[in-house]
């Protein structure tokens, strides 16, 4: 076993999104958070295996979607510098919960069918 030499223990980053508009969470679910991550621009660079805590603010939800990651890119240049961060699961159950409800809330602003067809091509399936 290693000991701890740090001094300080080491936190995780905190980060709130706010979504203004549903759309826009659905958008970003579709394209980035239902595949497992998410990518935050910035020109800020981060460590690799730097932990996050995510709070999503959704428009229309009670309670915020607290979700955890890692940054497993880092790019401070180029056409779209930023972050990529790999969500993080404590068990199945949480995943699984987080993409029941997102599902049920557009299912209830869609209907059915177009809320299948946008989680489909999202790459739902991709974990």
């Amino acid at each position: 076993m290693t000991q701890e030499r740090r001094e300080h223990a080491r936190k995780p980053v905190e980060l709130q999104v706010a979504y203004e508009k549903l759309n826009a969470f659905f958008a970003d679910y579709t394209r980035n958070i239902s595949k497992g991550g998410t990518f935050i621009p910035s020109r800020r660079s981060l460590p690799l295996g730097t932990a996050f805590r995510f709070r999503l603010v959704v428009p229309g939800r009670a309670d915020p979607f607290e979700l955890e990651g890692i940054v497993i890119r880092n790019g401070t240049d180029g056409d779209e510098p930023g972050v990529g961060i790999r969500f993080s699961w404590s068990d199945e159950g949480r995943r699984r919960a987080f993409e029941q409800a997102v599902e049920a809330m557009m299912t209830e602003s869609f209907g059915p069918v177009v809320a299948r067809q946008l989680l489909d091509r999202g790459g739902q399936g991709d974990h």
